[in-house]
């Protein structure tokens, strides 16, 4: 469906959201493509693995007007599929930054190969696309950048604190660039998500702070329309984390839910 505006007692559709998603093979990016789809946006999909790429390219049919694979750790690769995707798609409206690696805690902390890349993979390698995104933003004085980030970087906790650490350094840059942009008309949206059932999470503890996969993706499709800069997926989250982040260190120590392993 197109959005249309009204003037003069006439009617005129307005032009097609131009939406590039980064991580679209991903489980909730994969959702947020099909809402976009179903409103009838233009999209141009980026993902790691082809298979699946191309199965959603497919599912999707000619609203994607483009897609490509790529390495987002291959950060030359990665910056010029950026720009071939706004060129592909005359410009650029909309752009979700989705895709992440949820590690092995406990290698992290012996292997430093592994740690490096977990933090290029959360933290490094989402800046460097989002280094031409908010050029291109910038110049044209207009654009929502959305990134989804995670309530792990919240507060340092055994289970997940080197891939929290990376979330929470994504989060401030975030901040900063969302206060450079805000004066050009550009909108920065930190999507802080919470677990939801999807391969990633695969084998981890479920319980009821996890969100629904359709939901959450309802949530970062209208975060992206919006003003607002930190979006909570589940929404409970906000509550939860604003009274994690409060706890002195030594209680926060006690409770083995929230400091264990």
């Amino acid at each position: 469906m197109t959005a249309s505006v009204s003037g003069a007692g006439a009617t005129v559709a307005a032009p097609p959201r131009r939406t590039l998603i980064l991580g679209a093979t991903s489980a909730i990016a994969a959702e947020v493509a099909a809402l976009c789809a179903a409103r009838g946006d233009r999209l141009w999909l980026v993902g790691r693995d082809a298979d699946k790429l191309r199965a959603l390219v497919q599912s999707l049919g000619p609203a994607v007007v483009g897609h490509a694979r790529v390495d987002f750790t291959d950060f030359d690769a990665a910056t010029a599929c950026v720009r071939q995707a706004i060129d592909g798609l005359g410009g650029l409206d909309r752009a979700l930054v989705a895709h992440g690696w949820l590690p092995d805690q406990a290698r992290t902390e012996h292997d430093f190969a592994y740690a490096r890349a977990v933090v290029d993979a959360n933290f490094t390698s989402v800046i460097n696309l989002l280094q031409p995104l908010a050029a291109h933003c910038a110049a044209q004085r207009s654009g929502h950048l959305a990134v989804i980030t995670s309530v792990a970087g919240e507060r340092g906790r055994p289970r997940n604190y080197t891939y929290g650490a990376a979330k929470r350094g994504l989060g401030c840059y975030l901040e900063g660039l969302r206060s450079s942009l805000y004066g050009r008309g550009v909108r920065v949206h930190d999507i802080k998500l919470g677990p939801v059932p999807t391969p990633m999470s695969e084998g981890h503890p479920r319980n009821f702070l996890w969100g629904e996969k359709r939901a959450v993706a309802r949530g970062i499709v209208a975060a992206m329309e919006r003003r607002r800069f930190a979006v909570w997926l589940p929404r409970r989250w906000r509550l939860v984390m604003a009274i994690v982040r409060v706890l002195p260190e030594f209680v926060f120590q006690r409770f083995g839910f929230l400091a264990g392993r």
